[in-house]
């Protein structure tokens, strides 16, 4: 996932100077029923970031104030051999305590009303440290351990996972690791097939289920074609002890392989790097995959390469595959499942049907049914465009969901090609009439191919919230189109040096071919060349599999009436039951927002420290007390135009 921003910072260049003409989930954890925290990454278990809090709505939200601000101090600009940091952590609050992460691994324990710092915890990561995604970490999770009495060290336990891939516990109340689990309180990750230093690497929080905690991994694209396994681990939250295992890719060398040398398998990866949810009453885990290594070649991994690309059910207690739904088959698009999946209970013909929610790159949301795997809405297979690349198997067909309509923009064309001036519009169609353009899955060529989405996307990491009082789903999506190819082992070299696109090249060693992208943008004014928005937010009803309304979200050159609106993000939206949508996330645009969930109006916005490339959350500690909405300030990493702070900024009423 590493090159996510990095590929979106190398087309936005200085753009903020242009200058031209179902039921809602309880928490458990509710301090004695008369407040409400956010004891998970996505609020509930199943991660519909749905808040039942109404004390901030749509008639007092102008008013909102800042109440705190506080600042971990952990920035990397970059220099000196290091990553340079985002702030990507959405806290949680468990137990009257607000637990948060920064980029350099170090977890926070914060007094939710105040800001004040309780702990710090550092695991001493190696900042200096090459990996892919950067300095970065989502968040923490949190266990009661109900077999501990009241009063001993780690009855209730922060998990972290960390950027030089290990597992750590720790006490809730102190900040001290919990010496029973593992090694004093950590454990190694580094036993996985074909690991390598950097390129394997946590970024996201744990999943809990019971007494278990179930981890996945970060691998970086592109690098290779034998990357390390995407392996999903479950270990005993207690004692750390290994419970099962789970590879979404079968191993290298299968039974199958070695009977036809011809058909040697190659890959790795497929591995969950973003946030997984649980459903504890049915005791299933639920997997969002990525894809196969090497991103955009595949000759090396025939077939489907499942389960890459996919939602998978497990069994929480023991590991065992329940059902699997593909999303992109034989993906090369770097088309991850890079959305959490999300639980909810929607009406459909009539009968509540308990559903996951998973969306993709591509722009498609996909509606299962929770205990079976089987679309809600109609999915039909369809034939897709075919490579012309020697060695390469592309897919037939692709799964395409008759409902919900995509939320994204799935083609460009040469006429549609868009600038800010005719000179750039101009740039932007001489651009694309060159490429292979055959829609949506037009697979990687020699001479370079459209890809629309791009691979940030669509949905990425991001993900969405669910309201159920109105049966909507919200979900910020981007459309930033890319071109893309493949490069020639004995030409590679040659044309990275020759670039004249100041294009991304990986080399993906051990395959045939190397790897160009590089997102559409036209050269003066930097701006893309699909026609904008460039950045939305839409609102999905989920019972009818319908769009209710779809607005810009941001602007790439903030107060610059001249450049449209609509900006991409990387951070997500919650819902309240104010009747409100809160979204940081754009970039360049130092903005949070809230929209009215039911017209998408824009109705409060305030400006942060730097863009928020997170996603928020919202608590009320007690009864009678205020609601505070919290949000990570940062900046994203990788882009460079946008200052970096470290603050987590709290708002509540005045």
């Amino acid at each position: 996932m590493s090159k996510l921003v990095r590929f979106v910072a190398a087309g936005i260049l200085a753009l903020a100077c242009i200058a031209i003409p179902g039921a809602t989930a309880q928490s458990p954890h509710a301090v004695n029923g008369s407040g409400d925290d956010w004891p998970y990454y996505g609020h509930d278990a199943g991660g519909m970031r749905y808040s039942p809090l109404a004390q901030i709505n749509r008639e007092n939200v102008a008013t909102l104030k800042v109440a705190w601000t506080f600042h971990v101090g952990d920035i990397s600009d970059g220099s000196g051999g290091r990553k340079r940091t985002g702030l990507e952590t959405t806290p949680i609050l468990v137990d009257g305590t607000l637990y948060l992460t920064t980029g350099f691994n170090r977890v926070f324990a914060l007094d939710p009303e105040t800001g004040k710092q309780r702990w710090v915890y550092d695991p001493m990561i190696d900042v200096a440290g090459r990996y892919g995604d950067g300095l970065i970490n989502r968040g923490v999770s949190a266990w009661f351990d109900p077999t501990r009495a009241k009063g001993k060290p780690c009855r209730r336990r922060i998990f972290e996972t960390t950027l030089d891939a290990r597992l750590i516990a720790l006490d809730g109340a102190t900040g001290e690791p919990c010496l029973e689990f593992g090694n004093r309180g950590q454990i190694s990750l580094h036993d996985v097939a074909r690991y390598i230093p950097a390129q394997y690497h946590m970024t996201s929080p744990p999943a809990m289920i019971d007494d278990v905690v179930v981890v996945g991994s970060a691998v970086d694209d592109n690098s290779r074609v034998d990357m390390p396994s995407g392996v999903v681990r479950a270990f005993d939250a207690r004692t750390g002890a290994l419970r099962w295992k789970w590879e979404p890719l079968p191993p290298n060398e299968s039974e199958s392989a070695a009977r036809d040398a011809k058909k040697t398998w190659r890959t790795g990866a497929g591995n969950a790097w973003s946030v997984m949810v649980v459903d504890r009453e049915r005791d299933l885990v639920f997997v969002p995959t990525g894809s196969a290594s090497p991103d955009y070649y595949g000759g090396l991994r025939p077939g489907d390469d499942k389960w890459s690309d996919s939602v998978v059910a497990l069994r929480g207690r023991t590991g065992e595959f329940v059902w699997g739904f593909q999303l992109v088959h034989h993906d090369l698009w770097d088309y991850d499942s890079a959305s959490p999946p999300l639980l909810a209970t929607l009406q459909h013909d009539g009968k509540n049907v308990p559903v996951v929610i998973q969306g993709n790159k591509t722009g498609f949301l996909y509606v299962l049914n929770r205990d079976t795997g089987v679309p809600v809405f109609p999915v039909e297979e369809r034939p897709v465009p075919q490579t012309d690349v020697p060695g390469e198997m592309t897919s037939r067909t692709q799964p395409f969901p008759l409902a919900p309509p995509a939320v994204a923009p799935q083609k460009l064309s040469a006429d549609d090609a868009w600038g800010i001036t005719p000179e750039d519009r101009e740039v932007c169609r001489e651009r694309l009439k060159n490429l292979r353009n055959d829609g949506l899955f037009t697979p990687p060529s020699l001479q370079g191919s459209l890809s629309v989405p791009g691979n940030v996307g669509g949905m990425n990491w991001s993900g969405y919230a669910y309201d159920p009082q109105h049966s909507l789903l919200v979900v910020n999506t981007n459309n930033l189109p890319a071109r893309m190819g493949l490069i020639p082992r004995d030409k590679y070299w040659d044309t990275v040096e020759k670039d004249t696109q100041d294009a991304d090249y990986t080399e993906q060693s051990g395959g045939p071919y190397g790897l160009f992208r590089t997102l559409l943008f036209a050269k003066a004014h930097h701006l893309p060349c699909a026609p904008p928005p460039w950045g939305t937010l839409t609102a999905v009803d989920m019972s009818a599999g319908s769009i209710r309304w779809q607005v810009a979200l941001g602007s790439l050159s903030p107060g610059n009436p001249a450049v449209p609106l609509g900006a991409p993000s990387l951070g997500g939206p919650i819902v309240t039951a104010g009747g409100l949508i809160f979204i940081a996330g754009t970039m360049i645009d130092p903005s949070l927002r809230a929209f009215d969930v039911e017209t998408g109006n824009e109705i409060w916005k305030a400006q942060l420290p730097t863009a928020g490339g997170a996603t928020p959350m919202t608590y009320q500690t007690r009864k009678g007390g205020r609601q505070f909405l919290v949000i990570a300030a940062g900046g994203h990493q990788g882009v460079t135009e946008e200052p970096q702070n470290d603050s987590i900024v709290a708002f509540t009423l005045p």
